[in-house]
């Protein structure tokens, strides 16, 4: 089955007492998309959490976020003890010849370059903070996976419903173009024959045969209605295929095709009743385009 592009999962784990926190969440586009939202103490993490993402995600726009709750504020950020002092002698000598009395704001002290730093850990400590947002992406991944996939199932339902509707219509007009020939020779017979009337004079048979000849070959659809059949087959295999990633890309190709001979069928068709029913198949049509827009 096929799985929707849209989708969501979530998902935590502990050690000792940080919890960290990872959500998903992904929407349609056509080329994969990641945004990766970490703690900047945790920034090391980008491009493993990338790799884990491209592994169950073959395109849209992932939205990736990991939080942190509970964290030790020693795990969080850095001071640089040295230079914060450096600044502070510095500060002391210069105040007592420049008659300042003004009290030091500590926050803009440690807004100084320099002074307060992410705690990247190191070592033992990264390689298990490492290991367990990874099995927290992945548990993530899974709900993601589920969502997407019971989207993709209610979809394939809609897109279903549509195909059956154009091979109804498909049928229809295979059954009036087989007609049109007749129906044109008699039309232009009686055309013609109320115009020789005045002048008396007899039609020529093999006249209306050639011209009926003519009509049937330009306004002949059987290909296009054979090649419409035959792509609504290929699209009804993507929607029952294995689900494997990238076939809404297959999909989308397919509809372009089946536009295509709608919009020859409309342009051959010389049945008002066909017009409408190619009418009908094309907004179906442009339904489904949307819908595959979605597929992954």
């Amino acid at each position: 089955m096929i799985n929707s592009m849209t989708g969501y999962g979530n998902a935590e784990g502990r050690i000792g007492g940080t919890t960290y926190i990872v959500e998903i969440s992904t929407v349609n586009n056509r080329y994969f998309k990641p945004t990766i939202r970490l703690p900047e103490t945790l920034s090391f993490l980008e491009s493993d959490i990338e790799k884990e993402l491209r592994k169950d995600v073959s395109r849209g726009t992932v939205n990736y976020m990991l939080r942190q709750k509970g964290a030790p504020a020693e795990s969080l950020f850095e001071i640089n003890e040295k230079a914060l002092t450096t600044i502070l002698k510095r500060l002391g000598k210069i105040a007592p010849s420049g008659g300042l009395q003004r009290e030091l704001d500590m926050s803009g002290l440690l807004a100084l370059p320099g002074i307060l730093s992410p705690a990247v850990p190191s070592g033992k400590e990264a390689q298990r903070i490492q290991q367990k947002v990874l099995m927290v992406t992945k548990q993530a991944l899974k709900g993601l996976k589920s969502m997407r996939a019971a989207e993709g199932e209610a979809l394939s339902k809609d897109l279903e419903k549509h195909c059956t509707a154009i091979k109804s219509a498909l049928k229809q007009i295979q059954t009036r173009s087989t007609a049109g020939p007749k129906q044109y020779a008699e039309k232009l017979r009686r055309r013609v024959e109320e115009l020789l009337s005045v002048a008396k004079l007899k039609l020529n048979d093999e006249t209306v045969a050639r011209e009926v000849a003519i009509f049937a070959d330009r306004a002949d659809i059987s290909e296009e209605i054979a090649r419409l059949d035959s792509h609504l087959v290929q699209f009804a295999k993507g929607l029952k295929g294995t689900g494997m990633q990238g076939e809404g890309r297959k999909l989308d190709f397919i509809c372009q095709e089946m536009l295509r001979e709608a919009n020859t069928i409309g342009s051959k068709a010389a049945d008002s009743d066909i017009v409408h029913l190619v009418v009908d198949i094309k907004c179906r049509i442009d339904r489904i385009k949307e819908q595959v827009q979605n597929v992954e």
